[in-house]
């Protein structure tokens, strides 16, 4: 018999809205994650992807239905919880007067790790990285790359169980996109569950073992990226997506 997978994410009928809207914004959205897979969440402008983020790592309030993070309810267990996750938002979310090294004391001590698990994490992620040789430079003089990656390393310096990204290696170059991508893909074989959404698809069909396609608040398709490819008759995630979200201009 198989190993089981728990959930490492559980929503059921979640329902936001903003004051004033004449609609929800997310409507009875149901989801599930498996813990250690590599989920990509996708879809057009205005789908409702950062709000839905916001809620499950309690950056918004959830409003009506229930969000479960390995196994416990966000709502009742919210400080224990969010220690276990990381996010790596696209704006960037650093202190750019500081360097790498003072960033990562700073968030590492937010975090809850001692002094010398910082130092140690500093170390491994500058090398990782490739940040080594400009490690006590100010952030404000590094290219829109290094800065990706300096916010990849604030995301992970506590070693989350479930990482949440949000357009990781937009505005980078080549280099620094694979870099990233790799990364990502070993942290995801050490068993790391990812939370990825971004517009690249081509690179996200290569990170990407599970998916799930969001329209107008609502989950359109969801489940293992070759079967839905297949179910649909769709060779890539940008014909698939295409076709399941129109070819139209969305704000």
């Amino acid at each position: 018999m198989g190993k089981i997978m728990k959930d490492a994410l559980n929503i059921h009928d979640l329902h936001y809205y903003y004051r004033g809207a004449d609609k929800p914004l997310i409507s009875k959205l149901n989801l599930s994650v498996k813990m250690g897979c590599s989920f990509g969440l996708f879809g057009p402008n205005g789908a409702g992807k950062t709000t839905l983020i916001s809620l499950i790592i309690g950056v918004l309030e959830c409003q009506q239905g229930e969000i479960c993070l390995m196994g416990k309810d966000l709502h009742k267990h919210r400080k224990s919880v969010r220690s276990k996750l990381g996010y790596v938002p696209q704006n960037l979310s650093f202190y750019e007067e500081l360097s790498p090294i003072q960033n990562l004391q700073y968030f590492g001590a937010m975090m809850g790790l001692s002094p010398a698990k910082i130092a140690s994490r500093t170390g491994e992620l500058m090398k990782i990285l490739g940040l080594e040789q400009v490690a006590k430079k100010p952030v404000k003089q590094f290219s829109g790359g290094m800065k990706r990656r300096v916010n990849l390393a604030i995301g992970v310096v506590h070693q989350p169980e479930v990482l949440f990204l949000d357009e990781p290696t937009v505005g980078v170059d080549v280099q620094t996109r694979h870099a990233i991508i790799t990364y990502l893909r070993e942290l995801n074989e050490n068993g790391t569950t990812l939370f990825y959404t971004s517009h690249h698809l081509s690179e996200a069909q290569e990170l990407c073992e599970t998916i799930a396609l969001m329209d107008d608040g609502k989950i359109i398709a969801e489940g293992n990226l070759n079967s839905i490819l297949e179910d649909y008759r769709q060779n890539t995630l940008e014909q698939l997506f295409l076709k399941l979200t129109g070819k139209q201009y969305r704000d």
